[in-house]
């Protein structure tokens, strides 16, 4: 059987359903990654609720537990001032500690020339330290470079 793709109905229905695919992709809008692996220590609970906070978000998360996390900080340059409980890795990006999945989604979107980001220490009421009847505390979303500079991304 020929089909006659300029004159036919299948034809005109074959480029019309093509030009509805092609208008409905947006080839400037790259695929956001969404899976992450999150390296944590067995015990802590806190990182289990920022997986949680992330899969809210739309993310995929996968959790490797180790008893050493100071070796995996090491293996990914992460600075001990720059150190929080959980190291998570995300299309060749380290995010550490409790950063919110808004910036996560931003650095992905923009995709600086930078190592990650990092939320330092354990700040309260962050994603996965949240506390009822406790005041939000400001905090800072850093940016990492290799050589250590870091600059603020987001003020809490």
């Amino acid at each position: 059987m020929k089909l006659n793709l300029k004159n036919g109905r299948v034809g005109g229905f074959l480029l019309a359903a093509v030009a509805a695919l092609l208008i409905s992709c947006n080839a400037s809008e790259p695929v956001m990654a969404t899976e992450i692996t999150m390296y944590k220590d067995p015990n802590c609970g806190c990182c289990g609720a920022w997986a949680k906070h992330l899969q809210a978000e739309g993310f995929s998360v996968t959790e490797v537990l180790s008893d050493d996390m100071d070796a995996i900080k090491a293996k990914y340059g992460v600075a001990a001032k720059l150190a929080s409980c959980h190291t998570a890795l995300i299309d060749g990006y380290i995010i550490e500690g409790h950063v919110p999945a808004d910036d996560i989604k931003r650095l992905l979107k923009e995709r600086p020339a930078v190592v990650g980001l990092t939320a330092p220490g354990m700040p309260m009421q962050s994603p996965g330290m949240q506390a009822e009847g406790l005041p939000a505390k400001n905090y800072d979303v850093l940016s990492f470079e290799k050589d250590g500079k870091t600059t603020v991304y987001h003020a809490y």
